[in-house]
C-alpha cells in the first residue's frame, strides 16, 4: 500500500490497546478508517471496546512478554491483511521508586515489558510491515532524555527502545519501513491512579532503614508526579497527537506528544549536563 494510503485508510496495529492511551489510539484510528488490530490485558478489556469501535477495532488478549503469544497474534495480523501499514508500539509499565530499594525482579520486570516484548512485537511483525512499506511509532516518553529521579527503571527502559529504534530506522530504511519515536508528556491516561498504587506500595515496604534514607523525598516525588500527571494532556488529546505522528510526511525521527515533552526534549539539546541535573531536580521538588 502507498504511503498516501497512511493518511487515509489502512491496517494498524496497537498494543496495550485494551486500556488508556492505547485504547484512545485505537479508536483514533478507527475513526479515521483504519482496520485496527490490537493486544489487550484481559477479556474484560476486549469486551469494553467491542462496542465504542462497532466491532472496526479487533483486540487479542496478549501477554507482551510471552513470545509465543506474540507471534500467534502477528500471524493473525498477517493473515487478515495485505501488509500492515502502522505499527504503534503503545504497552509499557512504570516502576517508580530509589534504585537502592527496587528489587532487580521488578526493575527485570519492567525490561521484559518495556524493551524485550516491544522488540518482540516488531520482529514478529515485521514480515507484514514489509509488504506495505508500512511505520512503526515507538510510544516513548521525555524521561528518556531527562530521566527523573525515583523513575530509573521507566527512563532507562524507554531510552533502551529510542536506541533500538535508531537501529531500526537505519536497517529498515532499505524496505521502505519509517520507525518513528513519540515522546509522550504527562498523560491523564488512567495512569495517575495506578500510579499513586504503585509509589504506596513502594513506599510501604520500605525497610525502617530505607524510609529514614529515602522517606521524605520520595514522598515529595510522589506528590510531583501524581500533579503532574493529572495536569497533563487529556487521553484522547495525547492519543491524536501520536496518529498526527504517525501520519507526518516526511516522517520525523522523534517528536513530543504535548507541549512539556516538546520543552523537555529542546531543553535537553541546548542546555549542559550540570544544567540538565539541575533541571531533574526542579521537576520533581527536591
Amino acid at each position: 500500500m502507498s504511503r498516501s494510503a497512511i493518511q487515509s485508510r489502512g491496517s494498524a496495529a496497537v498494543t496495550g490497546a485494551g486500556s488508556g492511551l492505547g485504547r484512545d489510539i485505537a479508536l483514533g484510528l478507527a475513526a479515521k478508517n483504519y482496520r485496527v488490530f490490537g493486544t489487550a490485558l484481559s477479556a474484560d478489556e476486549v469486551a469494553d471496546l467491542k462496542q465504542p469501535s462497532n466491532g472496526t477495532v479487533s483486540l487479542t488478549v496478549c501477554d507482551m512478554t510471552d513470545e509465543a503469544a506474540v507471534n500467534g497474534w502477528a500471524r493473525e495480523v498477517e493473515s487478515r491483511t495485505e501488509g500492515l501499514d502502522l505499527l504503534i508500539n503503545n504497552a509499557g509499565i512504570l516502576t517508580p521508586g530509589p534504585l537502592e530499594v527496587l528489587s532487580l525482579g521488578a526493575i527485570h520486570r519492567e525490561f521484559e515489558v518495556n524493551v524485550y516484548g516491544a522488540l518482540s512485537v516488531i520482529n514478529a511483525l515485521l514480515p507484514a510491515l514489509r509488504k506495505a512499506r508500512g511505520r512503526i511509532v515507538q510510544v516513548s516518553t521525555w524521561t528518556a532524555s531527562l530521566p527523573l529521579p525515583f523513575n530509573g527503571p521507566s527512563g532507562a527502559s524507554k531510552a533502551a527502545m529510542e536506541a533500538f529504534a535508531a537501529v531500526y530506522r537505519a536497517e529498515l530504511k532499505p524496505f521502505g519501513i519509517d520507525v518513528v519515536v513519540a515522546a509522550a508528556g504527562n498523560m491523564k491516561t488512567g495512569g495517575p491512579a495506578k500510579t499513586t498504587a504503585a509509589l504506596k506500595r513502594i513506599a510501604d515496604g520500605m525497610t525502617p532503614e530505607h524510609k529514614r534514607l529515602y522517606g521524605p523525598t520520595f514522598g515529595m516525588f510522589a506528590d510531583k508526579l501524581n500533579s503532574m500527571q493529572e495536569s497533563g494532556l487529556e487521553s484522547v488529546a495525547a492519543a491524536r497527537r501520536v496518529i498526527e505522528i504517525a501520519e507526518q510526511v516526511p516522517a520525523p525521527s522523534k517528536a513530543g506528544v504535548g507541549p512539556d515533552a516538546e520543552d523537555i526534549l529542546r531543553f535537553v539539546r541546548e542546555h549542559s549536563d550540570a544544567e540538565q541535573d539541575a533541571r531533574r531536580l526542579q521537576i520533581v521538588g527536591l
